[in-house]
């Protein structure tokens, strides 16, 4: 039992970035309702989940594409996310620290960096 957890917590310590992929992009909308009707009909999205307190719909197919968020200024895009395997925020967090950034974490953009030009970077569980 014991050389099990320290395997599986070993594998959360090996963040892999070249296994990522974009999990999803994030854009601030002025009309949540007009945006899911236009991604549903251009491009056949379902949504997939909703967070109704902070204003946010998410829409894909089997997996989040697009974040919609009901922020100004609209337009925008706030974030996008790289999703990798065998994550905790911790070790996220830890990896980020170690190579001189700070990460933060936040309801929208969730554990994230700033890239050179201030875009938010999420770094997210690749599902």
């Amino acid at each position: 039992m014991l050389a099990g957890s320290a395997t599986a917590a070993a594998a959360q310590e090996d963040i892999d970035f070249k296994s990522a992929n974009i999990d999803h992009v994030s854009i601030q909308v002025t009309d949540l309702q007009r945006s899911v009707d236009f991604y549903q009909r251009m491009f056949g999205f379902s949504v997939i989940s909703q967070d109704q307190p902070l204003g946010i719909i998410r829409l894909g197919t089997t997996k989040s594409l697009v974040s919609l968020n009901h922020q100004s200024p609209a337009g925008i895009v706030d974030h996008f996310a790289i999703g990798i395997p065998r994550f905790s925020k911790e070790s996220a967090a830890r990896h980020l620290r170690q190579r001189g950034a700070t990460p933060e974490d936040d309801p929208f953009a969730g554990l994230h960096v700033k890239d050179p030009d201030g875009i938010n970077v999420q770094i997210f569980y690749q599902r």
